[in-house]
C-alpha cells in the first residue's frame, strides 16, 4: 500500500489555508486604509487649523484705511479707484480675496488661487505665499459680511470666513477627508468715531 495525499485531500488543505490567510489579510488591508485616512484627516485638521489661527490673528489686528493719497492707500473701491477712507477690510479678486492693512502698516491680502485650489497671501506687494500645503484642496473660501467694515456704523468690524478643504491630494476618493469650517473673527481695536 502506497502512502500519499489524494487530490481531494490536497485541494481541501489549500481551500483551509486560503481562508486562514485571507481573513487576516482583508482586516489587514482595511486597517492600513484607515490608517492612512486617518493620518490624512489628522494632516488635514492640523493645516485648517494652522490657516485659520494665522488668518484670523492678522484679521483681528487690522488697521483702517486713513490715507487720502492714492500712491499710499491700500484699499480702493473696484472699478472706480476711489480709496476706502475709514474701512477696515476690502473683498477682492470677485469674492476669492480679502484685503486690509497689518499691524506694520502693509497692505496684506489673503485669496483663494483657482488655479492650484491653494489659499495665499501677499504682502506689502511682494509675491504670493500658498498657507495651504500641496496635498489639500480648498473647495470654497468665502467672506463676509461687509456690513461693518466702515466708518458709517458703530459696528465692531467683524469678518466671517468659510472654508471647505479637501485632504489627501492625489489618493483615492474614498480616503481624502473633507472639512468644513466658518469662523468670526473680530477686530481687537475698538471701533471708535475719527
Amino acid at each position: 500500500m502506497q502512502k500519499g495525499y489524494s487530490l481531494i485531500e490536497v485541494l481541501v488543505a489549500v481551500a483551509i489555508f486560503t481562508i486562514v490567510v485571507a481573513a487576516p489579510t482583508g482586516f489587514f488591508v482595511s486597517s492600513l486604509k484607515g490608517q492612512l485616512k486617518s493620518l490624512a484627516s489628522q494632516k488635514l485638521l492640523d493645516n485648517s487649523s494652522y490657516v485659520l489661527e494665522y488668518m484670523s490673528r492678522s484679521l483681528r489686528m487690522a488697521m483702517k484705511e486713513l490715507s487720502t493719497d492714492p500712491l499710499g492707500a491700500c484699499l480702493f473701491q473696484d472699478g472706480t479707484g476711489t480709496i476706502l477712507y475709514g474701512y477696515n477690510y476690502q473683498i477682492t479678486r470677485e469674492g476669492d480675496g480679502l484685503k486690509f492693512i497689518n499691524y506694520k502698516g502693509e497692505c496684506q491680502e489673503f485669496f483663494w488661487d483657482e488655479n492650484d485650489y491653494r489659499l495665499k497671501e501677499s504682502k506689502g506687494g511682494g509675491a504670493p505665499v500658498a498657507l495651504t500645503s500641496e496635498d489639500l484642496e480648498v473647495i470654497s473660501f468665502k467672506i463676509g459680511p461687509d456690513d461693518s467694515w466702515d466708518q458709517a456704523d458703530t459696528a465692531q468690524p467683524r469678518v466671517t470666513i468659510f472654508l471647505d478643504i479637501k485632504g489627501g491630494k492625489g489618493q483615492k476618493p474614498e480616503l481624502r477627508p473633507e472639512i468644513k469650517i466658518q469662523t468670526t473673527v473680530s477686530q481687537r481695536n475698538l471701533d471708535v468715531p475719527y
